[in-house]
C-alpha cells in the first residue's frame, strides 16, 4: 500500500518510507491511500478471538501487502504481551484499561509495535537511526522503553521541563543506553515544533537519519486501531455492543484517530467522544467550524496539553474537510481542573473506581453526552499512580505505587537541560552525530 502526505505535495511513499522518514518531504502526516474493509465475518466472530489474533488480522489489513504474514505476525504478538481488559464502572459505563503494558500507559501498544516494524525494515542497513520524540506525558517513556537496547537506533525523548509528573519523567530519564532525554526549556509544542523542524531541515537529515516516534508515524498511530477492535470483542460478549459510543482522552489526537480509522474499516461503533481539558482546540473546532491553534496551558490531565494538535490534519484528511461529517462523528466537552479532580472524587465514592486525569476526563464527557439505549466505553490511558498526588487529593486516600513505577522511581536522572531554540537543538544532535562517527 502506498502513503500520501496531508499537505498533498509529496510524492507517494511506500510503509518503510512512510515509517524511516516518519513526516513527508512536505512537511505533511502520512495517511494510507486508502481505508480497507475488514470481512463481515471477522466482527461477526470477533468475540471468539485473543487480543492477538484480533491485532493481527487489523494488521493485515493495514500492512498486509507489504510485510509477510509470519514477520507480520511476530512483530504484532511480540508487541502485545499484555492484556487490556474492560472492567465496568457504572450501569452502562466501562472503562477499557490500556495501562497493563511495560510503561502502564496506553502508548506501550503503538511504541513497542513501531520498535519492531523500525528494526524489521532496517535490520540489513548500516549507520545508526535516530528517532526524535517529543512527549507531554507517557509518549516518552513508551517510546523509551520500547526502543530501550535496540541495535542500530538511537532515541532522543524531548519533554517541557516542569511539565510532566515526576514518575513519568523518571520512565524515560533514568535509562541511558541508547536513550537520551533532553529537558526542554518550554511548552509541549515547543517540544514538537523541534521535531518538526528537524524532520523539514534538509542539511541537518543530508548528514543524519531521522525518524519520528510520535503518532505522526503511521507505525506508533495506526496500531493503536487493534484495542477498539478488542473492546468492541469483549463488549460482544457481554452482549453490549450495540449503539457503543467511545470517549476518548485527546491532546495530540493520535489515538482517537486510531479508532476513526477503526470505524471506517468497519468496527460497529455508533459515535465518538473527544474529551479535552482546559487545551480545547478540537472542541472550539466542533462547535465552530474554525480551527485555531494556541500556545498550550498547564493542566493536571498533562498529557492533553496540546496547542496544536499534529493529527487534526489526519481527521480532516479522513472526512475530506467536512467540518459536517466531522461532527456526525465526533461529539466533545472540555473540562477545567477543579472539574476533572472532582470527576476523580465523584467516581471513587460512586464506583470504587480510581480514574487519573485523563480518563477522567473521558469519563466525564461520557457520563455528560452518553444518551438512552447507548453503551459506552472510556478509555483509561494511564495508570493513575502515575499521578499520584494528584489522584490521592481527589479520593483522600493513599494509592499504592507498581513495583515497575517504583523501580523508575529510585533511577537516577540523566537528562541533558536545552532552550527552546532550533539552533541549539541542531548543534547538539550534529555534535551527537560527529561523537558516534568518532567512535565508529
Amino acid at each position: 500500500m502506498k502513503y500520501y502526505s496531508t499537505n498533498g505535495k509529496a510524492p507517494y511513499a511506500s510503509l518503510k518510507e512512510a515509517v524511516t522518514r516518519s513526516l513527508a518531504p512536505d512537511g505533511g502526516l502520512y495517511v494510507p491511500e486508502q481505508i480497507k474493509n475488514v470481512p463481515d465475518s471477522f466482527t461477526e466472530n470477533i468475540q471468539d478471538m485473543t487480543f492477538q489474533e484480533i491485532a493481527l488480522e487489523v494488521a493485515k489489513t493495514f500492512f498486509g501487502d507489504d510485510i509477510p504474514e509470519t514477520d507480520l505476525k511476530g512483530i504484532v504478538y511480540d508487541t502485545l504481551s499484555f492484556d487490556c481488559p474492560i472492567v465496568k464502572v457504572s450501569e452502562n459505563i466501562w472503562s477499557l484499561e490500556l495501562y497493563h503494558g511495560p510503561t502502564l500507559a496506553f502508548k506501550d501498544v503503538g511504541a513497542r509495535f513501531m520498535a519492531r516494524m523500525l528494526a524489521y525494515f532496517t535490520k540489513q542497513e548500516t549507520g545508526t537511526i535516530n528517532v526524535l520524540v517529543a512527549t507531554s506525558g507517557d509518549t516518552g517513556s513508551a517510546v523509551a522503553n520500547g526502543f530501550l537496547g535496540i541495535d542500530g537506533i538511537h532515541v532522543y525523548v524531548l519533554y517541557p521541563k516542569d511539565k510532566v509528573s515526576k514518575i513519568q519523567e523518571s520512565q524515560f530519564t533514568t535509562l541511558g543506553n541508547n536513550i537520551t532525554a533532553l529537558e526542554i526549556d518550554g511548552t509541549f509544542d515547543d517540544c514538537q515544533a523541534l521535531v518538526k523542524k528537524a524532520f523539514s531541515d534538509t542539511g541537518l537529515n543530508a548528514t543524519m537519519r531521522l525518524t519520528s516516534a510520535n503518532s505522526i508515524n503511521v507505525a506508533r498511530f495506526l496500531p493503536q486501531s487493534f484495542y477498539y477492535f478488542y473492546a468492541y470483542a469483549q463488549m460482544k460478549r457481554l452482549g453490549m455492543a450495540d449503539n457503543l459510543v467511545i470517549s476518548v482522552p485527546s491532546g495530540n489526537f493520535g489515538n482517537i484517530t486510531a479508532g476513526l480509522y477503526a470505524w471506517q474499516m468497519g468496527l460497529p461503533i455508533k459515535r465518538f467522544i473527544a474529551a479535552n481539558n482546559a487545551n480545547d482546540i478540537f472542541y472550539h473546532y466542533l462547535r465552530t467550524g474554525t480551527y485555531e491553534p494556541r500556545q498550550s496551558i498547564q493542566t493536571i490531565a498533562n498529557a492533553m496539553d496540546v496547542g496544536n494538535p499534529s493529527n487534526f490534519a489526519r481527521i480532516l484528511s479522513l472526512f475530506h474537510n467536512s467540518h459536517e461529517n466531522i461532527i456526525k462523528a465526533i461529539d466533545g466537552n472540555a473540562y477545567q481542573d477543579n472539574s476533572i479532580s472532582q470527576a476523580i472524587s465523584k467516581c471513587y465514592k460512586d464506583s470504587h473506581y480510581i480514574l487519573d486525569p485523563h480518563g477522567a476526563c473521558a469519563w466525564l464527557a461520557l457520563t455528560d453526552g452518553l444518551q438512552n439505549g447507548e453503551h459506552g466505553i472510556f478509555l483509561e490511558t494511564a495508570h493513575p499512580a502515575k499521578f499520584k498526588d494528584i489522584v490521592e487529593d481527589a479520593i483522600g486516600t493513599a494509592l499504592t505505587i507498581p513495583k515497575r513505577l517504583e523501580e523508575f522511581i529510585n533511577g537516577k536522572k540523566l537528562s541533558i537541560p536545552m532552550t527552546n531554540r532550533y539552533e541549539d537543538f541542531k548543534k547538539y544532535l550534529i555534535s551527537q552525530q560527529n561523537n558516534a562517527g568518532r567512535k565508529e
